[in-house]
């Protein structure tokens, strides 16, 4: 435990990405407390807005740590994919929280489990995958301007080398494993298998 804090201070970038996190987290829940339990939806709304704040502060610390000379490290090319995960799956992930808050505190509708089975799965799959298209999509671009604008190829080797190949790898994998593989053998559904699901 020791070691790994003694690694988050030696590494501004790598703290920053956790208290990101906790950040989105904490504006998230707080937002959702508000315009749910407390029944204050501008406080609520405007809880909620400072969650892509948050997104916009690591981009421009990143941007400044290359700026100021220093060589890109995981910790910067982490800080590019957080980014790009966040834009990607983020509305998602708030909607999911949404319509569980709404049905706890509000009588909303139960939310629906996503899709097991038949063409609801397969559109599912697809959905999943363009979000993840999009995250690498945002990943890769951010990268790439740190690569060409804030600093130089030398200084960012890691990120054009290592990071965008590896993100791009993953992507491989889940399209072959989730989108492609479901839509040429789509699950059967079970008998009397009606819900859908919106994600």
């Amino acid at each position: 435990m020791t070691e790994i804090l003694a690694h988050v201070r030696e590494n501004p970038i790598l703290a920053l990405i956790i208290g990101c996190e906790i950040g989105f987290w904490f504006f998230l829940l707080a937002g959702l407390v508000a315009r749910y339990p407390l029944r204050s939806p501008k406080v609520g709304a405007a809880l909620l807005i400072c969650t892509p704040l948050v997104d916009v502060v690591l981009l421009i610390a990143t941007v400044f740590d290359l700026r100021a000379g220093g060589e890109a490290t995981w910790p910067h090319a982490a800080a590019a994919i957080y980014l790009g995960l966040t834009l990607g799956f983020g509305h998602g992930i708030m909607r999911w929280a949404d319509q569980r808050f709404h049905h706890r505190f509000a009588g909303g509708p139960p939310p629906l489990a996503p899709p097991k089975y038949g063409r609801p799965k397969v559109l599912h799959e697809w959905k999943q995958f363009g979000k993840f298209g999009l995250a690498w999509l945002i990943s890769t671009v951010i990268m790439a301007a740190l690569v060409f604008f804030v600093s130089t190829p030398a200084q960012t080797e890691l990120l054009w080398k290592i990071a965008i190949p590896v993100m791009t790898g993953v992507g491989a994998a889940w399209f072959v494993f989730g989108p492609l593989v479901t839509t040429i053998r789509p699950p059967r559904p079970r008998a009397g298998f009606h819900k859908t699901y919106i994600g």
